[in-house]
């Protein structure tokens, strides 16, 4: 029998300046946007083809996050080469949440917040 779920199609933001963040995650994060509406909500696209979606916020106050903050905690992205992308993003001046640690199922993590405060979590798996 055919499988019916597949897998995650795409996580999304609410951005409070949806445009500002869209640009930085593909200035950044090398990110393409695929698709937008008018609202504007903005399809993105990673190098290996995943998407995330970036949509308004709703003015909702912001929950201070950090890795087990109750609810969805942060948008992990895989590397190839994580001194690399440390680097690159000590070059965009990025807020470190904390120290590099090991990934459960082995590999090194270093997670850092976006410039809205949303945690994004570096990966290379080993």
């Amino acid at each position: 029998m055919k499988e019916v779920f597949l897998g995650i199609d795409h996580p999304a933001i609410a951005a409070k300046n949806v445009t500002t963040l869209t640009q930085w995650y593909c200035d950044v994060l090398g990110y393409i946007v695929a698709f937008q509406t008018d609202k504007p909500v903005y399809l993105l696209q990673a190098p290996d083809k995943t998407y995330l979606e970036m949509m308004p916020e709703d003015g909702s106050p912001r929950p201070q996050r950090n890795t087990c903050t109750p609810g969805w905690s942060h948008l992990a992205l895989r590397v190839s080469d994580i001194d690399r992308a440390i680097a690159s993003l000590d070059k965009h001046q990025v807020e470190w949440e904390g120290p590099e640690f090991t990934a459960v199922g082995d590999g090194r993590i270093r997670n850092f917040f976006d410039p809205e405060g949303n945690m994004v979590q570096l990966v290379q798996r080993i």
